[in-house]
C-alpha cells in the first residue's frame, strides 16, 4: 500500500476509534490489540446480539458469530441487531447479524455459521480463536464451550439473562473457577426461561455492557482488571450479589479432574428441546436441496425457502429446515412426534 493510503487508512482508523483510543487504559495501542483480536460468539439472540454489536462497535478485527436460530418477530423487543425485514424472511440469526455488522464497520471480519455448536463440530468452530463469548440459552451448551475452553486454557465469558435478572462470569481456565466449579450439575427441576417468564430488553444489554468490556479487557492484555466473580445483578428490583470464583474448586470434575465428559458427548440428546414450544433435530446430517424438498413438500401444505433457511407449514406444526439437514420443528414439545414428522417429510 502505497504511504499515502497508507497514512490516510491510519488517520481514518484513528478518527473511527478516538473517543475510545482518549479512554487511558485502552489508548491507541489497546486499540490496535483489538483490531487483532479474534473472538467467537456462541448464540445471536438477545445477549449475543448485543454482545456483536458492542465488540464490532469497538473494532474487534475479528468476530465468528454461530447461532443454529433464525430470526422471528418476537425478537424484535431485545435482539438488537435485527430488523421487521429479516423476521419476515425468517434470516438465520448469523447470517442477518453479519449483514448488519458490515453496514455499520466494513473494516473488520464476521464469519456467520448458522450451526449447533455440538462435541462433533465444536473444535473447528472454536480451535483458532482467542476468546468465546456466551449467547446461548441453555446450560447443556455452556457445559460443552466450558469443556473445550477448560482443555484448551482458552478465556470465555458465562452470560445470561431472564426476566429482569442477568448474570455473568469471567472464566480464566487454571486461575478461576469454571462453570462446573459454580455448578457442578446442570439445574434441576422448573428453571425459568425467557419463554415461561419473559425478559426485559434492559438485562440483556446490562449483561451483554459487562461482558464486552471483560473480553476487551482480555483483548488487550488487563487481566489483572478481569472481574474474578460471579456477577448477578436484578435491574427491577435492584438486588445484587457477586460470588468469589477467584480460584479453581478442588475436586471439579472439568478443571480439576480434567473429566470432559460434555465434550465426549455423554448424555447428550440427539433432539434436544430450544424454547418455544419446538424441537430440534440435528442427528441426521446430510445436505438438503431446498428445490427439490420444496416440490415434495408442496402438495402437503405452504413452502418457501431461501438460500438459508426452508420453511414448511402444515398445521398445527411449522417446521424450519436448514441446508445441513437439521429442522426446527415448532408446534410440539414431543421428541417422538417430531422425529415422525421428521421422517415423514424429510426422511429417516
Amino acid at each position: 500500500m502505497p504511504d499515502r493510503a497508507l497514512r490516510n487508512k491510519t488517520l481514518e482508523f484513528k478518527e473511527r476509534y478516538s473517543r475510545q483510543i482518549l479512554f487511558p487504559p485502552m489508548g491507541e495501542e489497546g486499540q490496535q490489540k483489538l483490531a487483532k483480536a479474534r473472538i467467537a460468539l456462541v448464540g445471536c439472540g438477545a445477549t449475543g446480539s448485543a454482545l456483536l454489536s458492542l465488540l464490532a462497535r469497538a473494532g474487534v478485527g475479528y468476530l465468528r458469530v454461530i447461532d443454529r436460530d433464525y430470526v422471528e418477530p418476537s425478537n424484535l423487543q431485545r435482539q438488537v441487531l435485527f430488523d421487521e425485514a429479516d423476521a419476515a424472511e425468517s434470516l438465520p440469526k448469523a447470517i442477518a447479524a453479519a449483514r448488519k455488522v458490515q453496514a455499520f464497520n466494513s473494516e473488520i471480519t464476521v464469519e456467520p455459521h448458522a450451526a449447533d455448536v455440538t462435541p462433533d463440530n465444536i473444535e473447528e468452530l472454536l480451535s483458532d480463536v482467542e476468546i468465546v463469548l456466551d449467547g446461548t440459552d441453555n446450560f447443556e451448551t455452556r457445559y460443552l464451550i466450558n469443556d473445550f475452553a477448560v482443555s484448551r486454557k482458552l478465556p470465555w465469558i458465562y452470560a445470561a439473562g431472564v426476566a429482569s435478572y442477568a448474570v455473568t462470569m469471567t472464566i480464566l481456565p487454571g486461575e478461576t473457577a469454571c462453570l462446573t466449579c459454580i455448578f457442578p450439575d446442570s439445574p434441576r427441576g422448573i428453571v425459568e426461561t425467557c419463554d415461561t417468564s419473559g425478559i426485559l430488553n434492559s438485562a440483556v444489554n446490562f449483561v451483554a455492557s459487562i461482558a464486552a468490556t471483560e473480553a476487551m479487557k482480555l483483548a488487550v492484555g488487563a487481566r489483572d482488571k478481569i472481574r474474578r466473580t460471579l456477577l448477578s445483578y436484578d435491574v427491577w428490583t435492584n438486588d445484587y450479589a457477586a460470588v468469589n470464583a477467584d480460584k479453581p474448586r478442588p475436586g471439579c470434575r472439568a478443571c480439576q479432574e480434567q473429566d470432559f465428559i460434555h465434550l465426549a458427548g455423554e448424555g447428550r440428546p440427539h433432539i434436544s428441546l430450544c424454547g418455544r414450544n419446538s424441537v430440534q433435530i440435528h442427528e441426521r446430517e446430510r445436505p438438503i436441496d431446498f428445490a427439490e424438498i420444496t416440490r415434495r413438500l408442496t402438495p402437503h401444505g405452504s413452502v418457501r425457502h431461501n438460500e438459508f433457511i426452508l420453511k414448511f407449514w402444515r398445521e398445527p406444526y411449522e417446521m424450519t429446515l436448514f441446508p445441513d439437514g437439521r429442522a426446527i420443528i415448532k408446534g410440539t414439545t414431543d421428541t417422538a412426534i417430531a422425529r415422525s414428522l421428521y421422517a415423514r417429510y424429510v426422511g429417516s
